[in-house]
């Protein structure tokens, strides 16, 4: 009876042990190259931090950037230095401790994070594929339909919507009872790689979770789809070249992001389980947490040729 209780009072305590830690083992199997890893995402953060700040700074004190199609773009550079913050200081601090412990509750909140910051940029996409859409197909009534209170409005909704889904989602994943291993194989709590560490079916939790997916990344997806199917419509019926060049060059940038993100984020989301290969998902995962974040201010100001007089007229206030 003793021996028994033993067992008993040992077995609780490592069920608790696995639920109070887990381990992310992002990129440990590369030891060689940890330095170097390291260097190479702190200039990426630098990077995103720096020119998402930039447009950020322009957009609000240039008087020729005050209009809905920046103030939407200014959201989004908010969003992504939040996106990025998220994940890639956790990574660089697993990078050099080489530990990648993390608590049960610093797992679940940073889940719950990228999802809101994941699920806001669908949404964010979409609002900016509205306003580009009014802007081309119903240009007399811009102004007022794109009004400032309908910006703000539409931001706020975006920004909102999505929080008691996301905690409601991460609530039901942490819910669940964990065993065996404690180690994760990525270099943040995604979706995918927590799951695999849950015991018992879970069949019902992804359920739910590819539900919110679709609501989250297909149904936006859907909107820009159509609104840029009408876009286009109107485009060609543009008279001009010119006209069709100059409509095309407000998009283009838009519509760069939106293949990008989307492209990478329904493969992590949207993917059967079976089919995903652990390393396959963390290079995926690391492409649109990371490099794409890196892309899509550099996208922006490349192709955009407010932003890029804006910048110049910026850095030369700035040398004077």
């Amino acid at each position: 009876m003793i021996h028994e209780d033993g067992v008993q009072i040992k077995t609780e305590k490592s069920n608790i042990t696995t639920m109070m830690e887990f381990i992310l083992l992002g990129f440990s199997y590369s030891p060689n190259f940890q330095w170097i890893l390291f260097g190479i995402f702190l200039v990426l953060y630098l990077t995103i931090l720096m020119c998402n700040s930039v447009i950020v700074l322009i957009t609000r004190i240039d008087p020729t950037l005050q209009t809905p199609m920046y103030f939407f773009l200014n959201h989004f550079s908010i969003l992504e230095i939040c996106y990025v913050t998220v994940t890639i200081p956790r990574m660089l601090t697993d990078l050099l401790s080489q530990k990648g412990h993390i608590s049960f509750f610093a797992c679940a909140t940073l889940m719950c994070l990228v999802l809101l910051f994941g699920g806001l940029e669908c949404l964010l996409l979409a609002v900016m594929a509205y306003d580009r859409y009014v802007a081309i197909c119903n240009p007399l009534h811009y102004g007022l339909v794109m009004s400032p209170q309908v910006c703000v409005q539409l931001v706020t909704a975006s920004w909102v919507s999505g929080v008691p889904v996301v905690i409601g989602q991460t609530w039901q994943v942490f819910s669940l009872p964990f065993c065996g291993s404690t180690t994760i194989n990525h270099f943040f709590c995604d979706l995918p790689p927590v799951f695999k560490l849950a015991c018992g079916d879970t069949f019902v939790n992804e359920i739910a979770v590819y539900v919110v997916a679709v609501v989250f990344i297909m149904v936006p997806f859907l909107l820009i789809v159509v609104f840029y199917g009408k876009i286009i419509s109107n485009i060609l019926k543009l008279r001009s070249a010119r006209g069709r060049a100059k409509a095309f060059s407000t998009c283009s940038s838009h519509l760069t992001v939106v293949v990008l993100f989307y492209g990478t984020a329904s493969t992590t989301y949207l993917q059967p389980k079976p089919n995903q290969s652990e390393e396959t998902g963390k290079l995926i995962s690391l492409f649109y947490t990371v490099l794409i974040p890196t892309l899509n201010p550099i996208i922006y100001t490349l192709r955009n040729k407010d932003i890029t007089v804006a910048l110049r007229k910026l850095l030369s206030k700035l040398s004077t």
